[in-house]
């Protein structure tokens, strides 16, 4: 579907183009990634942010690019300065530049599908997760990636709206079936994406732009999460039967209760032809409390690159647990965990800041 036009196309259903959502260990082309450069999402700790995305690209370029986003020459040049010293092949690193107010790329980036044909984008509306009010340069890089690749892209409309959606807000299978939450999709008063919209509006959606035909609802997030919900920090698919669901043991957590009730709801759950998945458990690290707030730790924020699976880790005894987990799950390339300490201070951590292009 590459288009070197780079058309954007309306009121275009891509189910009925044969389109699909692709899993995330299938074999990427890329990973995006956003530079960081605005300092108030990390105040007081934004020295060694740097370092830590060093760390990411290293894994990640080992097995793909890495389109990183910058926000000018200089910036370009601060980027190459620290992987440079950090070891990093940067024969497997683009830069492009684009002023952005962020750099979640896993939030304000397009969907990219895929049938026979190749890759396409799906340009869902990102408005600063309903809560932020600096996220209009975000806009432009769904837009931004379609011209650079050259790639067809689409605008997924609904009731005559373009529908908002992040990212970070669904996982999926890439067989059809896809798991969000109702505090983030659902909540009509708190950071609301699409007003109004049900259950039923956005499985006709998911079917008619990301060819999916199985949405499995869960309820609330974890604690601290300022998207109000997002499913990236706790339940994901690991191959197309398997789902990884955080649990908390510490009935006193505020995250005891809701990560129960989800427990419960999954044992419901039926993939997309008809079978139970394979639900695992995955440990939440201890609370992680900086400056009075608690912030959204958790092992499930792991992304999934051609070369390595990077999980966060936060100098906890869980963190060994985790990763041994996931590593017997996923055995067809090394697990590894990157210290994100610092880096949730910003809400969010690897998964987050990452969005693959299938290849």
């Amino acid at each position: 579907m590459t288009d070197r036009t780079s058309t954007t196309k309306q009121n275009v259903l891509l189910a009925e183009l044969g389109c699909r959502l692709p899993a995330e260990w299938e074999t990427h082309e890329a990973t995006w990634l956003g530079w960081p450069h605005n300092k108030s999402d990390w105040p007081g700790k934004f020295p060694p942010i740097p370092w830590v995305y060093a760390e990411i690209v290293r894994r990640i370029s080992a097995g793909e690019k890495a389109r990183i986003v910058v926000e000018s020459k200089e910036h370009e040049r601060q980027a190459r300065t620290v992987l440079k010293l950090a070891n990093v092949d940067l024969s497997n690193v683009e830069f492009f530049i684009l002023k952005t107010d962020r750099g979640w790329t896993r939030d304000s980036g397009p969907q990219f599908v895929k049938n026979s044909d190749g890759v396409a984008q799906v340009n869902f509306k990102f408005n600063g997760w309903a809560k932020y009010p600096n996220y209009k340069k975000d806009r432009h890089l769904p837009g931004f990636i379609s011209k650079k690749l050259g790639l067809l892209s689409f605008l997924p409309e609904h009731n005559g709206r373009h529908v908002v959606l992040e990212g970070g807000s669904i996982d999926y299978n890439g067989r059809g079936t896809l798991v969000t939450t109702e505090e983030c999709l659902l909540d009509g008063k708190v950071q609301s994406r699409n007003p109004g919209f049900t259950k039923e509006d956005y499985a006709r959606v998911f079917h008619d732009y990301l060819g999916i035909t199985n949405v499995l609802w869960l309820g609330k997030g974890i604690a601290g999460d300022d998207t109000h919900g997002h499913v990236d920090d706790l339940c994901r698919f690991v191959n197309a039967k398997t789902l990884l669901l955080v649990q908390e043991k510490n009935p006193k957590d505020g995250n005891y209760k809701p990560l129960q009730e989800n427990r419960e709801l999954i044992q419901d759950f039926r993939l997309e032809d008809g079978s139970k998945p394979d639900v695992q458990y995955l440990p939440m690290p201890q609370p992680v409390i900086f400056k009075g707030q608690r912030l959204p730790a958790s092992y499930a924020n792991f992304y999934i690159s051609n070369d390595a699976v990077i999980v966060p880790t936060f100098d906890d005894p869980n963190d060994r647990l985790a990763l041994g987990m996931i590593g017997e799950l996923i055995t067809d390339r090394p697990v590894v965990g990157i210290h994100a300490l610092d880096l949730v201070w910003g809400l969010g951590t690897l998964h987050c800041l990452t969005h693959e292009q299938p290849a």
